[in-house]
C-alpha cells in the first residue's frame, strides 16, 4: 500500500513537470477565502489556464453532479446544500492541444445555517453609564460582519463602530440583537438570542418582614413586602427572588405564606416603574429566614416559691429566642383543680406579681392569627409562716483566712417544736448542704460571698422567709504580723516591750512569743517559746525582764479550734553593747567610724569553737559576712566600699549571742575615731581626728553640736568619764568636718566581763584566808563601832586614804593606755561587805560620818616550791573612812590570783574577771 502511493506521487509529479514544460495548465479556485460553506451559501467556483496566451479556451468540468461537460470558465452555485458535496476539478481544451485535469478542490457543505451570539459586559447600567456588546458566530468561522439591533429585529442601530471584531458600546436601556452576514449578496446568520440592557434607578429597595422576627416556627404566617424608598409616587411592579425550595410569587408587593421547613433562605427583590420599561431598582439586601421544624415550649421560673409574709413573688415566663412573644398565666389551687386564665389580655412584659399559694403555668403567643406555644412546666408556690430564719457565723470574726474552719448555723426564731428542713443561698461558687450547719473545715477564697438560708416545715412545707444574708469574705493570704521591740539597745536593767500587731486586733487572736536560738548548721534560727506563752497571751504585748544581752524575737498570733496560726512575725532584734563570758566579740580598728578603703575584723570569742558574724543593714535583711567579707576562723574581715551604718555581732555555734557594736563606713576625707563599745564611767577615753591622707594639725571637737575643744591638741582626752559625757562627738578641721557618732556611758558596776578561758580554780588556802580575814575584820568593825576611838578611826582613815589614792592612781594609768573595756588583772576575786550603821546622817553634808571602808585584797600563792614575790602574796586589809551621805560601812575584800594561766600561741590570754560578793549587814539595833 505504501509503495502504490508513493508511485501515484510520482507519476503526478512528473506529469506535472510535463506539463510545464510542454504547456500551459488548468488550475482551479474558490471565489471565497474560507473553506467552511454554510447551508444556503453561494459558492462560485473559477477554471483559469495558466501560461495559455491568447488562445480559445473551452473547460471540461468535473462535478459530483455530472461526468465531464463542457461550461464556462466560472461554476455557480446559488444555494449549497449536502448534494453538493463531493469533489471538483476542470481542464481546458484549444488549439492545438489540451490542458491537463486541474487541482482538484473537495466541497463540504453544513447543512444549517450559523447563528449569532451576542455577549454582555453589563446588564444593568445607571444614568451615563455605557455597556459593551460582543457578536460572535456559532460554529466559529471567519469573514464575518456584525450588525446590532435595539428593540426591534428590524430597527439596525446606526454605528461606525468596528463591525469586524464584533464590538460595540451602548448607553441605552432596551433589548438587543445581532447577526452576522458575508459574501455578496449578503449572506446572514440567525439572529443571536436578545438579551437587555437595564437601567438602574436610584430608588432602593428593601425586604420588610411584618413579624419583626427571623426565628420562625413551622405552621407561622410570614408576610414578605417589598418597600421602594422614595417610591411613593409611582407604579411599580416588583421581582422577588429567593433560595428557598417553597413556592413564591415573585410579582407581587407582599405576600403572607404558612412556613414549613423548605422555606429556609435568604430573599429579596427589586421594582420596576409601569410606565418604563427596562428601568429598575437594585436588588434589596437579602433577609435570611430560618424555620424551625420544633414547636417552642414555654418556661416559667419563680424568683422565689416561697411568698414571703405579707408580700408576693414574681412569676417570669419566656421563650427562647424571646422575639415577640406575649404571655398567658394560667393558676388553679390544688391538682384538683382546672386551671383558669389570670387575665384575658395577654402580657408582653413576661412578668406577673403573684400572692396565692397554689398552682401555675404559662404559655407564650404571637403573630396574627396567634401562633401558640406549648404550655410550660406547672410550678408551685407556698406562703411563707412567720417564723423569721436567721445565720450565724462562729467564730464572728469579720475576715477569715485561708484554712481556719467556720461554721455557718441556720436558726429559726420560736420554731423549737418544729422539724424544719434547711436550704441555704450564696453568691460564692459552692453548695452548702440542705442541713442547720455548714461546717467548713477549711476555708478557701472560693467561699467568699453572701450567704442566706430558711427552713420548711416538714409538716405542712412551708417555708420562712430568707434570712438576711451574711458576707463571708476569705482571704487567700495567710496574716503576718508585725513586731516591734522596745528599747533597740539595752541599757543595764532595761526591760524589752514586745508588741506584735496584726490586721484585725480585736477579732480572737492569742498570741505567742519566741525567742531566736542562733543555729549555725544551716542559715536560719531555732526558736524558743518564752515562759508564760505556751498557750498564747490575750494581749498583743509582751515585757521581758532582766535583758542584759543581744536577743531576737518572733512572734505569731492563733485562734480558733483547732488553732488557726498566722505567718511568723519578722526576726526582730534588741541589741547590746555589754560584754558576757559566752559570746563577745572585738572590733579592729576600734572606731566607730571608717573609711571605705579600710578593712575590719569582727573577732568573735567566748565559749564556742563555730562562730558566724552578721550584721543589719539598714535598708535590707540579714546579712552574712560570706556575702560582704571573708570568715576565717572566727574573725570576720569586711570590705566594703560603699557608704553603710550596720550594726554587728556574733553568734556562737553554742547558740549565743554577742555584744552588738555599730559600725559606719564613710566616703569623706576625715572621720572620728571613737570607741565601738560603751565606756564605763570613771575610766579614760580618748577621742581623735583622722584625715584620709595626712595628720591633722587643728582640731575642732564638738559634743552635741556644741564646741567642746579648739586648740593644737589633736585629741580629746576624757580622763574620768561621766554620764554626762555621754552624747553625740564630731570632729572638724579647715571647714571639713566628720559624720557624728554616739559614745554610750555605762556604770560602773560589778559584772562578769568575758574571757576565753575557763575561771580560775581558787585554792583552798588562799578561800580560807579570804574568809578568816573577812571574819576578823567584822570584828574588828564592830568593836569599832563600840570604842568610838577617834585615834584607831584617824590611823585606819589614814592608811586607807594613803591606799586609795595609789589604787586609784593605778586605775588611771591603766585607763590611760588601755580601752576602756579591757579586762581586770587575771584570776582577781573580790568580796564587798556593806554593813548599815546604826546612826543617821547628823552631822551633815560634807563633813565627816561614821562611815568605815575595809578592803581586803587576797592574792593568790604559787605553786608549792616556786620562789614568791612579796607582792604577788600578800594579804592586806584597807579601812577607808570618808564623807558618804547614806552612813554605810563597806567592807571589801578583794583577792588577786596573779598566777599565769596558759597562753594559745600567737594569742595573749585576756584577764579574767573579778568575782565580787556583796552581803549587806544591818549592824544591831537597826
Amino acid at each position: 500500500m505504501g509503495q502504490t502511493s508513493l508511485c501515484v506521487l510520482w507519476l503526478f509529479l512528473l506529469n506535472t513537470l510535463y506539463g510545464s514544460a510542454q504547456g500551459p495548465t488548468a488550475q482551479l479556485t474558490l471565489q471565497s477565502n474560507w473553506t467552511q460553506i454554510f447551508w444556503g451559501e453561494t459558492i462560485t467556483f473559477r477554471c483559469e489556464i495558466v501560461g495559455g496566451g491568447d488562445t480559445h479556451w473551452k473547460y471540461k468540468w468535473s462535478t459530483p453532479h455530472s461526468g465531464t461537460a463542457e461550461m464556462p470558465n466560472k461554476y455557480i452555485i446559488s444555494r449549497a446544500t449536502e448534494s453538493d458535496n463531493g469533489q471538483y476539478r476542470c481542464y481546458g481544451e484549444g488549439n492545438p492541444s489540451n490542458t491537463q485535469w486541474s487541482n482538484p478542490i473537495d466541497l463540504t457543505v453544513t447543512p444549517y445555517r450559523p447563528k449569532a451570539v451576542l455577549n454582555v459586559d453589563r446588564s444593568s447600567i445607571t444614568e451615563g453609564e455605557t455597556s459593551t456588546l460582543t457578536c460572535s458566530v456559532n460554529p466559529p468561522s471567519s469573514g464575518w460582519k456584525y450588525s446590532w439591533y435595539r428593540q426591534e429585529q428590524t430597527s439596525e442601530i446606526p454605528t461606525t463602530q468596528d463591525q469586524l471584531h464584533g464590538q460595540t458600546h451602548v448607553s441605552q436601556r432596551g433589548i438587543y440583537w445581532c447577526r452576522g452576514a458575508r459574501e455578496n449578496p449578503a449572506y446572514h446568520t440567525d439572529y443571536s438570542d436578545s438579551i437587555i440592557i437595564n437601567r438602574i434607578l436610584s430608588n432602593t429597595a428593601v425586604v420588610n418582614l411584618q413579624n419583626q422576627w427571623t426565628e420562625i416556627y413551622s405552621g407561622e404566617n410570614i408576610t414578605f413586602r417589598c418597600y421602594i424608598n422614595d417610591g411613593e409616587n409611582t407604579k411599580w411592579e416588583y421581582e422577588w427572588e429567593t433560595t428557598s425550595s417553597d413556592t413564591f410569587p415573585k410579582h407581587s408587593e407582599s405576600s403572607t405564606v404558612s412556613a414549613t421547613v423548605h422555606s429556609d433562605g435568604k430573599y429579596k427583590c427589586k421594582g420596576k416603574r409601569k410606565t418604563e420599561q427596562y428601568s429598575s431598582t437594585e436588588w434589596s439586601v437579602p433577609i435570611t429566614l430560618s424555620v424551625s421544624a420544633k414547636k417552642p415550649k414555654a418556661e416559667l421560673s419563680a424568683g422565689d416559691r416561697d411568698i414571703p409574709v405579707g408580700g408576693n413573688v414574681i412569676l417570669t415566663c419566656s421563650v427562647k429566642p424571646p422575639s415577640g412573644w406575649t404571655y398567658k398565666y394560667y393558676y388553679r389551687p390544688d391538682t384538683s383543680s382546672n386551671p383558669v386564665v389570670t387575665d384575658d389580655i395577654p402580657n408582653s412584659a413576661g412578668q406577673i406579681r403573684v400572692s396565692q399559694e397554689g398552682l401555675y403555668k404559662c404559655k407564650g403567643l404571637r403573630g396574627h392569627p396567634y401562633y401558640f406555644t406549648k404550655i410550660s412546666d406547672e410550678i408551685l408556690i407556698r406562703k411563707n409562716i412567720a417564723n423569721k430564719a436567721v445565720v450565724t457565723l462562729e467564730p464572728n470574726w469579720s475576715e477569715i483566712y485561708s484554712e481556719e474552719t467556720i461554721t455557718l448555723r441556720c436558726d429559726i426564731k420560736d420554731g423549737e417544736n418544729t422539724e424544719w428542713e434547711y436550704e441555704w443561698s450564696t453568691t460564692s461558687s459552692v453548695r452548702p448542704p440542705k442541713q442547720k450547719e455548714y461546717i467548713i473545715r477549711s476555708a478557701y477564697s472560693s467561699y467568699s460571698g453572701d450567704y442566706r438560708c430558711k427552713g420548711r416545715d416538714q409538716s405542712e412545707k412551708s417555708s420562712t422567709d430568707w434570712s438576711d444574708p451574711i458576707t463571708l469574705t476569705v482571704s487567700y493570704k495567710k496574716p503576718k504580723p508585725v513586731l516591734t521591740v522596745s528599747p533597740l539597745w539595752l541599757s543595764p536593767g532595761d526591760t524589752v516591750t514586745l508588741n506584735c500587731e496584726v490586721e484585725h486586733p480585736s477579732a480572737g487572736w492569742r498570741f505567742y512569743w519566741y525567742k531566736a536560738i542562733p543555729n549555725l548548721s544551716g542559715t536560719s534560727y531555732s526558736y524558743e517559746q518564752l515562759p508564760g506563752s505556751s498557750n498564747g497571751t490575750e494581749k498583743s504585748s509582751n515585757t521581758v525582764r532582766g535583758q542584759t544581752h543581744t536577743a531576737g524575737y518572733v512572734c505569731r498570733a492563733g485562734r480558733g479550734d483547732p488553732v488557726f496560726y498566722t505567718d511568723d512575725s519578722e526576726l526582730k532584734f534588741v541589741w547590746s553593747g555589754d560584754f558576757h563570758s559566752s559570746a563577745y566579740l572585738t572590733v579592729t580598728p576600734n572606731s566607730v567610724q571608717q573609711f571605705l578603703s579600710d578593712s575590719v575584723l569582727i573577732n568573735c570569742e567566748g565559749n564556742s569553737t563555730q562562730w558566724r558574724v552578721r550584721w543589719f543593714p539598714e535598708d535590707y535583711n540579714l546579712v552574712y559576712c560570706s556575702q560582704w567579707g571573708t570568715m576565717t576562723g572566727s574573725t570576720c574581715t569586711i570590705r566594703t566600699y560603699s557608704t553603710s551604718n550596720h550594726v554587728y555581732w556574733c553568734e556562737s555555734g553554742s547558740g549565743k549571742f554577742s555584744n552588738a557594736v555599730n559600725i559606719t563606713k564613710e566616703s569623706s576625707d576625715i572621720i572620728l575615731v571613737s570607741p565601738v563599745h560603751p565606756v564605763t564611767e570613771g575610766m579614760s577615753v580618748i577621742l581623735s581626728c583622722k584625715w584620709k591622707t595626712y595628720g591633722v594639725p587643728d582640731v575642732f571637737f564638738y559634743r552635741n553640736d556644741k564646741v567642746i575643744q579648739n586648740d593644737t591638741r589633736r585629741e580629746l582626752n576624757i580622763s574620768k568619764v561621766s554620764k554626762s559625757d555621754e552624747g553625740f562627738y564630731k570632729c572638724q578641721y579647715s571647714g571639713k568636718e566628720s559624720s557624728q557618732s554616739w559614745m554610750s556611758v555605762k556604770a560602773a558596776v560589778a559584772v562578769p566581763r568575758p574571757e576565753k578561758s575557763s575561771f580560775p580554780v581558787i585554792p583552798v588556802t588562799v578561800a580560807l584566808i579570804c574568809g578568816i580575814t573577812l571574819i576578823f575584820l567584822l570584828l574588828l568593825l564592830y568593836f569599832y563601832r563600840r570604842s568610838k576611838k577617834s585615834s584607831f578611826i584617824r590611823s585606819v582613815q589614814s592608811e586607807s586614804t594613803s591606799q586609795s589614792s595609789a589604787v586609784n592612781n593605778v586605775g588611771d594609768q591603766q585607763g590611760a593606755h588601755h580601752d576602756a573595756y579591757a579586762p581586770p588583772l587575771h584570776g582577781t576575786v573580790c568580796l564587798y561587805e556593806s554593813i548599815k550603821s546604826p546612826e543617821g546622817t547628823a552631822n551633815g553634808a560634807g563633813q565627816l560620818q561614821d562611815v568605815t571602808y575595809s578592803l581586803v585584797e587576797l592574792k593568790n600563792i604559787r605553786k608549792k616550791g616556786k620562789t614568791h614575790e612579796q607582792n604577788e602574796s600578800t594579804v592586806y586589809s584597807d579601812v577607808k573612812m570618808g564623807a558618804a551621805d547614806d552612813g554605810i560601812m563597806y567592807a571589801d575584800v578583794t583577792c588577786n590570783n596573779t598566777g599565769k594561766g596558759k597562753k594559745k600561741k600567737g594569742k595573749s590570754s585576756p584577764a579574767p574577771t573579778e568575782e565580787s560578793y556583796y552581803s549587806e549587814v544591818k549592824p544591831y539595833g537597826s
